[in-house]
């Protein structure tokens, strides 16, 4: 009998941000190379790969619960990601059920872990310090559909902001090259894929490390020779975004002029105590130049608020930043005290009642801007990326280079009987001709409108 019929099956369940994700997909393919049967039905496996999270405190307790409720299953558990590095010492003691764990710098053992725990072994797979980095050569099975892929630039990070564990469960920066991360956006687009988002703790310190000056300019020049339509940058922080940074967003044609800014707040003291002094007095400035270079640009953002010592005066400095920049997006979290965080031990904490107080003020002065933002495209052709079709009335959902996958919202496009069936994954024109708070709403366009449509501007 062949091997792979003995191998056991091996479930994922997948946690956290879309960098864990990448690593989930490597995962994945490794196993699937190497024989295994993988699934992501977790009721037909006997082994259950969790891939699990810890950047924060809810996304910790996530990952317990789903390892608690996996191991009542009678699973065999194999747990992965930042829980496994960030509690590498009590996993194994805490959860029988546990066969294995493996650390943010190893899940290219995966196999080696499973061979292992076949075997009876329980195994410790967790290097002190993560200092591994996957490359086009690693095998890959994608789990975000035919048109989509994140492709990691770099991984880790070496900025040491007093809130934040990543650096702590993910290393220091170390980057691929750009001949690397060219040759996989390359074999993604002869995948079908329409849309690569560009991923890393710091998308713009991209290439210090290796090239001894950030060269995410030049990373995006080269991209622009790949035959993918759509190449968006996650996680752009302020500093790097240089004039030349800038006009490579401006001029390189699939590059998306959607800017991803991890502010977390606009005023110097708590900027300061968030030990992100680099970004003291940029922000107003930085934003003006962004829309002064690229006028369509489309900018988030996240926050922090209740970090401790953040005064009401302080708390309405933010306040007024956000009214007076008017994002297109806002996503804001509450202050969550990380061991092993300078942050955690610093006085003056704010309580959670204040905190939640403070991040629904500012939700609710985002709301209006956001919908007066949508509203600005109704009127607008663009393209959308179909990703879903209703095949109860033939309508679909897609998203427009406003709105990344999961974390903005999307384009309802109607449909009707002339409406040519649309197969998902394709880009087409459509019309904006609504907007709510969060989604836009349009119609699919001819050649023949297109042209009408701009003869009468």
């Amino acid at each position: 009998m062949n091997d792979s019929f003995r191998k056991p099956s091996v479930a994922f369940a997948h946690l956290g941000c879309e960098k864990n994700r990448v690593d989930t997909e490597h995962m994945l393919g490794l196993l699937t190379e190497a024989g295994y049967s993988v699934s992501s039905d977790e009721s037909d496996a006997s082994v259950v790969v969790v891939n699990t999270c810890s950047f924060i405190q809810q996304a910790r307790e996530e990952s317990v619960r789903t390892l608690v409720a996996l191991a009542d299953q009678g699973k065999e558990l194999i747990i992965a990601g930042c829980l496994a590095q960030h509690f590498k010492d009590e996993l194994l003691e805490s959860l029988p059920e546990a066969k294995a764990i493996v650390g943010t710098g190893d899940y290219q053992h995966i196999v080696e872990v499973l061979q292992k725990v076949e075997a009876g072994e329980r195994v410790h797979q967790v290097s002190e310090e993560p200092t591994f980095v996957a490359d086009e050569k690693v095998p890959r099975f994608r789990t975000t559909g035919s048109s989509v892929a994140y492709l990691k630039i770099a991984e880790g990070c070496d900025y040491r902001c007093a809130f934040c564990i990543i650096p702590h469960l993910r290393g220091n920066q170390r980057s691929r090259t750009i001949d690397s991360i060219v040759a996989e956006a390359k074999d993604l687009a002869e995948q079908g894929v329409k849309e690569l988002i560009l991923i890393s703790q710091i998308s713009t310190n991209y290439g210090i490390d290796i090239y001894g000056k950030p060269q995410l300019a030049e990373l995006l020049r080269a991209l622009g020779e790949v035959n993918i339509p759509w190449i968006r940058i996650h996680y752009a922080y302020p500093t790097g975004l240089t004039s030349e940074v800038l006009a490579a967003y401006r001029e390189v044609p699939n590059v998306l002029p959607y800017l991803d800014l991890p502010l977390q707040h606009s005023h110097p003291d708590i900027l300061k105590a968030m030990n992100r002094p680099w970004q003291l007095d940029i922000n107003n400035d930085l934003l003006d130049r962004i829309r002064e270079e690229l006028p369509n640009a489309v900018l988030r953002t996240t926050l922090i608020v209740g970090f401790p010592g953040e005064t009401d005066e302080q708390f309405e400095h933010l306040v007024s930043f956000i009214e007076q920049q008017r994002f297109d997006h806002v996503g804001v979290f509450t202050f969550s005290p990380e061991d092993g965080t300078k942050a955690a031990d610093l006085p003056n904490q704010v309580s959670s009642e204040i905190a939640e107080a403070r991040k629904d003020k500012l939700i609710s002065i985002q709301q209006p801007i956001a919908r007066l933002k949508n509203n600005d495209w109704i009127g607008r052709i663009v393209d959308v990326l179909i990703e879903d079709e209703d095949s109860q009335d033939g309508s679909y959902i897609g998203r427009c280079e406003k709105f990344s996958p999961e974390v903005d919202g999307v384009v309802f496009v109607e449909g009707s009987s002339t409406t040519e069936k649309i197969i998902p994954g394709t880009l087409a024109p459509a019309l904006i001709t609504g907007a709510d708070l969060y989604d836009l709403s349009a119609k699919f366009i001819s050649a023949k409108d297109m042209i009408k449509s701009v003869r009468n501007l």
